[in-house]
């Protein structure tokens, strides 16, 4: 079951692919009080980049922190936030809503936790406003 459902930002930050990029990356967000909702990280393997997705709880001042101190390669991207019940299914479910309606999920990302919270679901579709109607309904 969705708890709640919105059309919102993350940011996308490239970051050199070395020992202590992601580390770097918290600790700046931190000393500037920002907190991180949810974060993916990825590396293609075959140069000195990585990439870094999140969610943060102020994204305007994460944004500007990041551009002040030299991450030049941050862009924010429209996503979709949904919270769900952490129960067995519940991502199936939406999953199936979204491919019934003919809308591709182009990338995931999830946080989940233990005692009866719910997981957050960051997603990004072909159609990202078709596929908050076709879960709204």
């Amino acid at each position: 079951m969705i708890k709640s459902l919105a059309l919102s930002k993350e940011i996308s930050v490239v970051v050199v692919n070395e020992i202590g990029a992601l580390s770097r990356m918290t600790s700046f967000l931190v000393n500037h009080g920002i907190n991180l909702e949810a974060i993916a990280g990825y590396s293609n393997n075959i140069g000195d980049q990585a990439g870094l997705m999140f969610i943060t709880n102020d994204n305007v001042s994460a944004v500007e922190a990041l551009a002040s101190s030299g991450y030049t390669d941050t862009k924010e991207n429209e996503v979709i936030i949904v919270e769900l019940e952490n129960t067995p299914g519940a991502l199936k479910n939406i999953s199936e809503r979204l491919a019934q309606n003919n809308i591709n999920i182009t990338y995931i990302y999830c946080t989940t936790c233990m005692g009866g919270c719910p997981a957050k679901i960051i997603l990004s579709t072909t159609d990202n406003l078709k596929a908050i109607s076709v879960l709204s309904s």
